[in-house]
């Protein structure tokens, strides 16, 4: 049902997958990171002020201590002047140093991932829509849309954050602990023995806690989808009286969410308990510890503020990288999405190519030649077995047939959406493979039973054909098309916005804007698919005459359902089950008295 394919898509945006850290997700990492070479300079800045900054936060605790120690002047001769104002001082300017470093480093760090992001956003979604068609057949959109969204946010988290957070509590964590052991080796030694004792505690009872909180956002999204189901099909819900059992389906969802939200927050609150009575429980013991030192003399007052100080930054250190490196884990799951999109082969399209003009004029002539298809994800069917046919520049080629025949399959092959397992097509007695894809696909244009417009202006819209179009030229394409006259009857004219999907238009003006779009175009070879047959009678006949205009001149392929469209075609190709089993014109095809275009049209309209 429905609510599977959405709650696994709802559970996707939640909370992005882990991946174990091995040399292969190292070299996925690496590839990603070869985005920084144009920035390396600025980086090698960044992470030296990186550096900078943990040093001189380092220095910190050193500093407050020796300021405790000025004071009880017990301060012994070292780094550190023995004067408590020259102390303060000093601490004033590392601070000053370590704001100006920060500043760099942290804005540095961001103008690399941004700019490091932007690349991998344009290579990434260049690749992507550049793959073939077979690619975007076993795909969701949703799916997709998350890798160009959330895998590269969860990237760029990293890069800006994680990464350099990584390195900085490791610096921080090691650094503690080599000054821990130079102001006293005896509490060092304690620390050091507990807090690894702790530390395994601390990251069961997260993920616990983590294990159960995405539980409760699984669930929330299966609740979440109910509502969405029930909403989208509500006439169905009111025609079968079925409210309380849609009520009854949210309410022990929305439970099961209330149970595990607060099984959530028993857990949460033992860990709190756990890290009040250990977490500073050992801390006490610690300034208990270092107290009875500073009673026997073995250790300064100051030192011992130093070294508590010293602790809580090397703890903190501790406690934040469980979670640092699951954002790692995070990224190297997402790059892995990501890299598959990168290194996927992609059509043989460049940006530069499909800016230039048409290389290879194509004149019109189209030959199939014993052409055999499967489509890639199902090689058990094959759906065109042994096709062959001619259609001459200029000439009107219907193609008919049951559906699931391989009409459409037909127009997938001339538009180079897909390619022949054997056999080949033909442009102007040319093998495809002789065009370039560019050149190919810019002198075929289609016009589908259904049409998708961007969510833009009509004027965009008819300018997709040609970009860089005119507006004479565009309320020409319109005029030839019958759509000059509904375009101006909008209060915006061709600056109407016609809605996600072109919603705000109905089907016959949606055909009417594509049909302009393909005249834009000026195609030498037009593929019309059932362009007409999901409209009504007087929509059809403005689409049928401007579709008449489209044809002038040119080669066009007219798969058609409704005969009746395709009575004055040049040649009708007759498919069934993949073979061609008729052609001929339309007379020819109605004396063959045991024929399938005969029986079709029996079935349409009295022979």
């Amino acid at each position: 049902m429905a609510r599977g394919r959405l709650n696994s898509g709802n559970a996707a945006e939640q909370e992005l997958p882990k991946a174990k850290i091995n040399r292969r997700s190292l070299h996925n990492i690496k590839q990603l990171f070869n985005y920084l070479k144009p920035y390396r300079l600025k980086f090698a800045g960044a992470m030296f002020f990186l550096f900078l900054s943990s040093l001189t936060g380092l220095a910190f605790p050193k500093l407050v201590g020796g300021l405790v120690d000025a004071a009880s002047h017990s301060l012994k001769q070292g780094l550190l002047p023995g004067n408590l104002n020259d102390i303060g001082l000093i601490a004033l300017a590392v601070l000053f140093a370590q704001g100006f470093v920060s500043f760099f480093r942290v804005t540095w760090f961001v103008q690399i991932a941004e700019n490091a992001l932007a690349d991998i956003r344009r290579d990434t979604y260049f690749k992507l829509i550049t793959l073939p068609m077979d690619f975007f057949a076993n795909r969701r959109v949703g799916e997709l849309n998350s890798r160009i969204s959330s895998d590269l946010s969860q990237i760029q988290d990293t890069i800006t954050t994680n990464f350099a957070e990584i390195i900085r509590q490791i610096t921080l964590m090691i650094g503690g602990i080599i000054l821990m052991a130079m102001v006293s080796g005896k509490l060092a030694l304690v620390i050091l023995v507990i807090l690894p004792l702790l530390i395994p505690s601390a990251i069961l009872f997260a993920r616990y806690t983590r294990k159960i909180s995405r539980a409760a956002q699984d669930e929330l999204a299966a609740s979440n989808t109910i509502v969405q189901e029930t909403l989208l099909g509500i006439a169905s819900v009111k025609a079968f009286v079925n409210e309380a059992f849609e009520a009854a389906r949210y309410d022990k969802s929305i439970r099961n969410v209330a149970r595990l939200g607060i099984k959530g927050a028993t857990v949460r609150g033992l860990f709190a308990a756990f890290v009040v009575f250990i977490g500073f429980g050992v801390i006490f013991c610690m300034v208990w510890y270092g107290a009875h030192l500073v009673l026997i003399k073995d250790l300064k007052f100051g030192e011992l503020i130093q070294f508590v100080i010293y602790a809580m930054m090397v703890s903190t250190s501790l406690a934040s990288l469980p979670e640092q490196y699951a954002n790692i884990q995070r990224t190297v799951g997402a790059s892995e999405r990501v890299i598959e999109i990168l290194n996927d082969k992609g059509e043989s399209v460049n940006i530069i190519e499909s800016e230039n003009r048409i290389k290879q004029k194509i004149e019109g002539n189209l030959s199939f030649n014993n052409v055999q298809f499967h489509y890639p994800s199902r090689p058990e069917i094959e759906v065109l077995k042994g096709v062959s046919f001619d259609a001459t520049a200029g000439q009107k080629v219907a193609i008919v047939g049951p559906s699931g025949s391989g009409k459409s399959t037909t127009a997938s092959l001339i538009l180079q959406f897909y390619h022949p397992q054997n056999g080949e097509l033909l442009f102007d007695g040319k093998p495809a493979s002789a065009y370039s894809l560019t050149d190919i696909r810019k002198q075929v244009a289609i016009v589908p039973q259904d049409v998708i417009l961007f969510g833009g202006t009509i004027r965009e819209n008819i300018a997709y054909g040609k970009l860089g179009a005119t507006d004479e030229e565009i309320e020409q394409a319109a005029k030839r098309a019958n759509a000059y006259d509904f375009i101006t009857g909008f209060p915006e004219g061709f600056s109407t916005v016609v809605g996600e999907r072109g919603v705000k238009l109905s089907g016959g003006q949606r055909q009417r804007i594509a049909i302009a779009r393909a005249l834009l175009k000026n195609p030498s070879i037009l593929i019309l698919d059932e362009a007409t047959s999901s409209l009504d009678s007087e929509s059809e006949r403005l689409v049928q005459e401007a579709l008449e205009e489209l044809m002038k001149g040119r080669t066009s392929i007219i798969i058609a359902h409704r005969l009746s469209t395709i009575r004055e075609a040049d040649q009708i190709i007759v498919l069934e089950k993949g073979v061609i089993v008729e052609s001929g014109n339309h007379d020819e095809l109605l004396q063959n008295e045991s024929g399938l275009y005969r029986y079709l049209s029996s079935l349409q309209f009295e022979v």
